[in-house]
């Protein structure tokens, strides 16, 4: 198990990033990766998550041991796989996801790109009453005693807070945000989404 990694940020994807470690580059996937783009060129810490099948080998990394916690409590649950489990974590804010689950809250859960009735239920069963131990911190914050909910669509904020670190100002966000709110994708997508109206704009 590879608890982190520790190298200079060299390069930046959709999906993940790349870590040079002495000569060796990571390649770590991430919730999201633009999270990192202030880092470029720096020396960061990754934790990561080594996940292995038959037919796959990867790295998942994140900011936090936290943030890793969840991720992997989130793979514990029936209908939630890695991609899933990003997905959910893409926002940035486990401690609203914790609250979520904590509160019941599906409607919440359910704004994430494939989960469903079906698999928020299916969370909150599996995970309500067991986040608390391993990052207490989060839930008592006391901001969570709002809705986390606090705004209409995450992971397109995500999209949208990645595209500003790419260097677009907010005249230019303004202009395709009405096109984005349109549609129902995973950050990823919208990041597409985005950079092809800007381009062809």
């Amino acid at each position: 198990m590879i608890e982190y990694v520790v190298g200079k940020l060299v390069d930046i994807d959709v999906q993940y990033v790349v870590v040079d470690h002495h000569g060796l580059g990571y390649q770590i996937f991430c919730p999201n990766p633009y999270r990192f783009q202030s880092k470029m060129e720096d020396s960061v810490q990754v934790f990561t998550y080594q996940y292995v099948r038959e037919d796959v080998i990867r790295l998942y990394g994140f900011e936090t041991k936290e943030e890793r916690a969840l991720f992997e409590k989130l793979l514990n649950v029936s209908g939630i796989g890695p991609k899933g489990a990003l997905a959910i974590l893409a926002t940035g804010e486990p401690e609203h996801v914790v609250h979520a689950i904590e509160e019941e809250d599906e409607s919440f859960l359910v704004k994430f790109p494939g989960v469903g009735k079906k698999t928020a239920r299916q969370i909150i069963l599996d995970l309500k009453g067991k986040l608390d131990d391993f990052a207490p911190n989060l839930f008592k914050q006391s901001g969570l005693a709002v809705s986390p909910v606090t705004k209409e669509n995450p992971l397109l904020e995500e999209a949208l807070e990645a595209l500003r670190a790419l260097g677009y100002v907010e005249r230019e966000l303004k202009k395709v945000r009405p096109h984005l709110e349109k549609e129902d994708l995973t950050t990823d997508a919208y990041i597409k989404k985005a950079l092809q109206l800007l381009l062809n704009g």
